[in-house]
């Protein structure tokens, strides 16, 4: 069923089990795409879409989602470091608001405060070079929002 959550616990009551969950990282000009295997424990990061119209890119997502047998999607929601929402994080959720119709599982946030930093550090240690960097830095970030998702989810399903 197809509905926004904006609580993560909520979310989490109505997340399939054993079924794949997609990771967005939204960008200006790319969404950063990445998906968990089937048990929910480890994102990959897997695509950038490069940003067109808002039709194209959904199209795409739709795509992902289809052929993963998505169960859930997780947006980042990028908050300001005092927790707050700015035109980035309205902008996110104008973009759930406008997929929900188009997908046929829930939605919901994560905050992705520093998730763009990690993944740059990451590919900073692991010696990418910079233009291999802008390449993947997208869907390494929608990785770790993911990422963070998941391990909250299986704290949240351990303590039932």
């Amino acid at each position: 069923m197809s509905v926004i959550y904006d609580d993560f616990e909520e979310m989490a009551a109505s997340l399939p089990q054993m079924q794949a969950l997609m990771g967005l990282d939204l960008g200006t000009k790319t969404i950063g795409v990445a998906v968990s295997d089937v048990m929910q424990s480890v994102a990959t990061p897997i695509e950038t879409v490069k940003r067109k119209k808002f039709t194209l890119d959904a199209a795409r997502l739709v795509e992902l989602a289809k052929d993963r047998q998505i169960g859930g999607i997780i947006l980042g929601l990028p908050r300001n470091m005092d927790g707050s929402e700015g035109p980035r994080a309205q902008s996110t959720r104008a973009f759930a608001r406008n997929l929900l119709p188009l997908v046929t599982c829930p939605i919901g946030f994560w905050d992705e405060r520093l998730s763009t930093v990690a993944a740059e550090r990451a590919l900073l240690e692991a010696d990418t070079t910079r233009k291999r960097r802008a390449e993947v830095i997208d869907h390494v970030a929608a990785g770790y929002i993911l990422q963070g998702s998941l391990d909250r989810l299986k704290h949240i399903r351990s303590a039932l």
